[in-house]
């Protein structure tokens, strides 16, 4: 009995293998590579614009101050 039903989970999982990987080959099939699929996704986002300002502030914070010059 137990043989019957471990026999039949591994037929599931070959065949969800095999559509996994049906699946994988087509799309590493496509024409354009993903950079050019996604690009202009975010065009006018005002959410993504946020995060780019946020995240352009954070790499600013982290960049060194200069020096103020003593007065003699």
């Amino acid at each position: 009995m137990k043989s019957d039903k471990l026999k039949e989970r591994l037929a599931a999982l070959e065949a969800e293998v095999a559509r996994l990987r049906t699946k994988l080959e087509q799309q590493s099939n496509s024409c354009k590579p993903w950079t050019e699929r996604i690009a202009g996704l975010f065009a006018n986002d005002p959410a993504f614009e946020e995060a780019m300002r946020l995240g352009r502030r954070y790499r600013e914070s982290l960049r060194p101050k200069p020096k103020k010059k003593r007065k003699a």
